[in-house]
Parts: C-alpha cells; structure tokens; sequence
C-alpha cells in the first residue's frame, strides 16, 4: 500500500507497510501513480503528453528498483502478528492516577464535568494512592520502568497527597528495583514556587492548561464565575517553562469549533516563549456549539497546512518550536506492538478513582460498563482486559485500508465507545484530522532534509 500526496511544494509518496518515505519530482510521482495497474508500455502510453518517453522509461527503471529493494508497494507483514496478543501476559506498566475528582475552573468542554467525572467529588486518600503504586509494581512483572501520573480534575487541590505519594514511590524504587516516571497534568490555577520547586525535583514532565488568545482561552476556561483565568495561569506558565529550560513540559491546549483559526492561537503560544506545545481538537458531541463538525474540515486542513509551513520557516530562521502532533521518528518509532495497538489502554495503562476503582483509561471513568476492578482486588473484568488486547488497528474494518494505521494505532478507543458504541471503530472526525497531521509532519521532515 503506498500514499501519495503533494504539500508545500512536495511530492511524498509514503510506502505504508515498510514505512520509506520517497520525495519525488513530477514524473516520477505520476509513474508511481500508476505503476501497479499498468506495465511500462502502458505508463508510457498515459504520460507521453506530459513527459518525455525517455525520462518516462527512466523513472519506470527507479520505481521498478524500489519496488524491488522492498521499498514501494511492500506487502503486510504484521496481521498475522497481531492474532498473538490476546496470549501474550498482561503487564501494567502506567497509570492514571484521579488524584482529585474536583477542578477550580469550569471549562465548558471538559469530559470530566469539573472533575466529577459522572460522580461525586472527591479527593483521593493517600491510602488508596499507595494501594495504586502497591497495584502497579505487583502487576509490572519484570518491566522496571514504570509511569504514575497526576491527573483530575485538578491535582493540585490535592498537592498534599501528590507530594506523599511521590516519596512512597521512591522508596518503594529501591525495594523493589523499579524506576518511576511521574508525570502531572495542571491548570495553573495553583501553581506556585513550591510546587514548581517540587515538580522540577521530581515530574519527569508536566502538562499545562492554556487554548491560546486570551479571548480563546478566557471563553473556554473560566473560573465558575465566569472569569477568565488567562492572566493568573500565564506569567505562571512561562516562569515554569523556563525553569525547566523549555524542556519536559507542554503547554497544552483544546481548540473548538469557536476557534477554527486554531494555527493562530498555536503562534501566539510560541510568540509568549513556549517551545513545547500541544493544541488538539475538542471531542464533543455534535450538538454541543463548540463540537468539530465534518464542514469545519477543510478549514482545519488549511490551519494545518499554514502552522506547518510557518513552523519550517521559523525553524530556518532559529525559532523553531515543538508541536506535539507534527512530532513523528521515520526511523526508529515505537515497537510493533505499540504501532498496533497504540496506548494499551484496559491493559497496559489503567485510571484509578479517588476511591481505587479501576478503569480502562481516564476518558472511561465513571462509565460503570467499563469499570475492570480495584487497586485492592486487583482486575476482575479479565473479559474487558481481553477486548481491549483485541483493540487493534486489524480489528477495526476503517483502520485495514488506511495509510496512517501504523503512526496513530487505530486511534483512541473511547472516542471510538462514544461515538460509535465499540471500542473496535473508530472516531470519523478525529481519523480525518489525524491522516492531515501526518501528512504535514512527513513534509516538515522533507523540507527540514533539504
């Protein structure tokens, strides 16, 4: 399978199962068009009128070459790999941890429903927290490094707790020779020099809230006042940024149907000095005002197009910055397991509530459906986990023919549940998006070659 397309003045062509990607002139972009369905003769016969035969023939020549090395038009190699992971033993190597079901905002996108997550508000225990980490190094087998992260609502309405767990967890490292990596997720609100004393210590990387514009974000992310939080969360933001020397954080932010200039918002966060940034699209039902609809597409795909060819400039001109979704290795990337079936949710990784229930990840919590178990008991729903081994991008009948099935896995299995009712489909909008990042990032990667 091969993938063709041209942006910011490249002809890319990407073969799908090996993973080569090929920058390519005029001619040989049309050759490769047609090169599966018509020998050389006929290659020739369809393009005489545009190139000239000899050069036709040429690049028939090099594709044939290609083609041959096993870089163009290689076969699958891997589904049948993947009918091996329902056998393989179920190692828990990340978790979630809700430490707050309670948010000092009101964001008017927010899953969580500010924190109560379909629930009630609470605040998670040190006890439950330790039985978590408890959980996690029981269940990780031999793997040695393992991942704890911060989340809520908002975790630093539960700092206390935060800080405890971290030190229980470092003692528990030598006992049992594992290697946590911490991570915390925040809105800003609280953020002071104590916390960012403590997360520079210990946070191996912290997410920060912010969409972008201050109307953007004030809109989106106000106080339950209605008050804008902008301008507290954003001298925070930068002093952290650059107390980490613009490393292991991202400024992340949500962009809606409101904000459909989303490059611009991308732009203003890099021009405030940040040079780690993540802004996605919301996930929303579609009556909701601020939802993505399918009409609003091509104007993302132009968004895209203009932050990647801006991000190629600044980079020539020393002032590049990192976006999240234009991050891709074309080298290495990650194992065959992983490009399969993405972020292991339901088996690998798992959200824990305040009160130690366990889910598949953080977007299921509170669906009593998917709820696998507790810190304390360990997985019960052992079905659920063997669904979610399952989950695969040869599992889903939209995924098999798709040119981006091997960088985003099948894409998130919740979106998926919520939109279609199967954790085995997959979420339309978010697929559309996703083949236009890749397809930006590939070009980056070309232009930043030349």
């Amino acid at each position: 399978m091969i993938h063709q397309y041209k942006n910011n003045g490249f002809n890319i062509v990407l073969d799908v199962n090996s993973g080569a990607i090929h920058v390519v002139d005029d001619t040989t972009y049309d050759v490769i068009a047609l090169y599966e369905k018509h020998d050389k003769e006929g290659i020739v016969c369809k393009l005489k009128d545009r190139y000239p035969e000899r050069l036709i023939e040429e690049c028939y020549e090099e594709v044939k070459e290609l083609a041959d090395s096993q870089q163009l038009f290689t076969e699958d190699e891997y589904e049948n790999y993947i009918m091996d992971f329902k056998k393989r033993p179920t190692v828990v190597k990340a978790l979630c941890l809700h430490i707050a079901h309670d948010c000092n905002l009101a964001c008017r996108y927010c899953f969580a429903e500010e924190g109560e997550y379909h629930g009630r508000r609470d605040l998670m225990s040190f006890e439950v927290g330790k039985a978590a980490l408890d959980f996690l190094i029981a269940n990780s087998g031999s793997r040695r490094n393992l991942e704890v992260d911060f989340f809520g609502g908002e975790p630093l309405m539960n700092f206390q707790v935060v800080k405890d767990l971290v030190a229980y967890g470092r003692e528990q490292e030598k006992i049992h020779d594992k290697n946590f990596r911490f991570t915390l997720t925040t809105n800003g609100v609280l953020l002071n020099d104590d916390v960012m004393e403590f997360a520079n210590r210990e946070m191996a990387n912290v997410v920060l809230s912010i969409d972008g514009r201050k109307s953007v974000h004030d809109y989106m992310r106000p106080f339950r006042n209605g008050k804008g939080s902008y301008d507290l969360i954003v001298p925070k933001f930068q002093k952290f940024a650059e107390s980490r020397n613009q490393d292991r954080y991202y400024v992340r932010g949500t962009f809606t149907h409101h904000n459909l200039d989303f490059a611009d918002d991308v732009l203003h966060l890099a021009d405030l000095g940040f040079q780690q940034i993540s802004v996605e699209p919301v996930v929303a039902p579609a009556d909701m005002d601020y939802a993505i609809r399918e009409e609003d597409l091509e104007t993302l795909f132009h968004e895209y197009d203009k932050l990647a060819a801006e991000m190629v400039q600044r980079k020539k001109e020393g002032k590049d910055f990192n976006f999240f979704h234009f991050m891709i290795d074309l080298e290495g990337g990650p194992c065959v397991a992983k490009r399969l079936s993405g972020c292991g949710s339901g088996t690998e990784y798992l959200a824990v509530t305040p009160w130690g229930d366990l889910y598949p990840c953080h977007q299921f919590v509170g669906n009593e459906e998917f709820k696998m178990g507790t810190v304390f008991e360990g997985v019960r729903n052992t079905e659920l986990r063997d669904e979610f081994k399952c989950c695969n991008v040869y599992a889903k009948e939209k995924c098999r023919n798709c040119f981006a099935k091997f960088y985003c896995s099948g894409g998130c299995a919740a979106n998926s549940y919520n939109f279609h009712g199967s954790i085995n489909d997959a979420y339309d909008i978010g697929c559309e998006l996703q083949k236009k990042r890749i397809e930006c990032a590939i070009m980056i990667k070309a232009a930043m070659a030349e």
